[in-house]
């Protein structure tokens, strides 16, 4: 196998791998609501994925995204403190589509439909602690990291057991 993404929700980490080889990690943050498949549910979802796109090549670190459109904003605790209940999607944004239909593809369990992604978030947000709403976020440093080595396409594991 080329290389490919596993995300461990026990562990709340991210392994790029090359076969079985891990080539870089990093810590993040899943859905507070636990391991999950159901639109609506706010938990992350299990199984493989893949990445379906890949959003904000050029933009800089800190860069809002809404509804994965850049707004021009830069994130910065005075934006924070303006809009407080926004959940901040930052930086650059891997769309998954889930590989598997039935469980994480089609109908009411289709990660791509519930906007599932790896971005990025604020460095005051926590790592290593289940926190977001269904996504995985990683701070920005990480997520360009993880951007510039990934493809359209990539295989990505999220697996509620290592």
């Amino acid at each position: 196998m080329d290389d490919w993404i596993a995300i461990s929700l026990p562990r709340q980490r991210l392994d790029i791998r090359a076969g079985e080889r891990v080539v870089q990690s990093w810590p993040v943050s899943t859905a507070a609501a636990g391991a999950g498949e159901l639109n609506g549910s706010g938990a992350t979802p299990r199984g493989w994925h893949r990445i379906r796109a890949m959003i904000g090549a050029s933009a800089p670190a800190g860069s809002v995204f809404v509804a994965r459109r850049p707004t021009g904003e830069v994130y910065s605790p005075a934006l924070a403190a303006a809009y407080p209940q926004r959940d901040w999607i930052l930086t650059r944004i891997l769309w998954l589509c889930g590989s598997e239909p039935g469980f994480n593809r089609g109908g009411a369990v289709d990660s791509q439909r519930r906007f599932i992604y790896l971005h990025g978030t604020p460095e005051t947000e926590p790592m290593g602690i289940p926190r977001s709403h269904g996504c995985i976020r990683l701070h920005s440093a990480e997520i360009i990291a993880l951007f510039n080595a990934c493809r359209p396409g990539m295989p990505v594991w999220i697996g509620a057991s290592d």
